[in-house]
């Protein structure tokens, strides 16, 4: 029955615009005006601040046992490493683990994703959203097609990342504050999980092994240097790189 809802709404919601139409932007203005304050001090308690640069990661799942995913923020501190701030767990994605191929298949993208200022969306249906901006130049290599997908609020969803709407405000403001500060693209990597040895070890046997190796070399990147790369497509592959100064 959860699921049948799900879908009936996510539909009628995708009839009108994707994942979003016309609202007033009053919601956005509020959430910020209640978050700015909250996140100010709890950035400060780690001597971190509330504008500075922002890297967001999100994981579908934990492993093969934890089906538990989470949207994470890292913020750039003093030193011009991205620390680990907060986590927040996904209410809802649709699909199976794996990538989008094409409009209409129900998936959640996964892949290296970018937000700017026109990508958020103040007046979401869904409380409050931002595109991820898929399909991204490794998707259009591949043929892939979709467009609409976000992070957003409510818990229900056809192809985006439903966050809960408490969860979507700090989230936004987070951003928000980001772009404001001078910040002009958020980056927001996708994963099926924890891309670890062991992880992709017990999906060794999945259709989509290859590309999730591939997605590996962008969350080992994170990983070592503690900040985001700059992303680029060669012959329908990713590559990685220091980001231009």
């Amino acid at each position: 029955m959860r699921y049948l809802i799900t879908i009936c709404l996510a539909v009628m919601a995708l009839l009108t615009f994707g994942c979003s139409d016309a609202a007033s932007s009053t919601r956005s203005e509020k959430a910020i005006a209640t978050w700015t304050p909250k996140l100010q001090k709890s950035l400060a308690a780690k001597d971190l601040t509330l504008g500075s640069p922002i890297f967001l990661r999100i994981t579908k799942t934990q492993s093969v046992d934890d089906q538990r995913g989470y949207l994470e923020a890292f913020v750039q501190n003093t030193a011009g490493k991205y620390v680990p701030f907060k986590r927040w767990e996904v209410c809802y994605y649709s699909g199976a683990l794996g990538p989008k191929l094409k409009q209409g298949d129900g998936q959640s993208p996964e892949g290296f994703y970018f937000v700017t200022p026109a990508r958020m969306n103040p007046n979401s249906s869904y409380h409050l959203s931002f595109n991820l901006g898929y399909p991204n130049a490794f998707d259009r290599a591949h043929g892939r097609t979709g467009d609409f997908l976000m992070v957003h609020g409510k818990c229900v969803s056809i192809g985006c990342y439903a966050m809960t709407d408490a969860g979507v405000e700090e989230i936004y403001t987070l951003v928000d504050a980001a772009h404001a500060g001078g910040q002009s693209v958020v980056r927001v990597h996708a994963f099926p999980f924890p891309m670890t040895d062991a992880n992709l070890d017990a999906f060794a046997d999945n259709p989509n092994a290859a590309f999730w190796e591939n997605l590996q070399e962008g969350w080992d990147w994170f990983e070592t240097r503690k900040r985001p790369p700059n992303v680029t497509v060669t012959d329908k592959h990713y590559v990685f790189g220091e980001l231009p100064q």
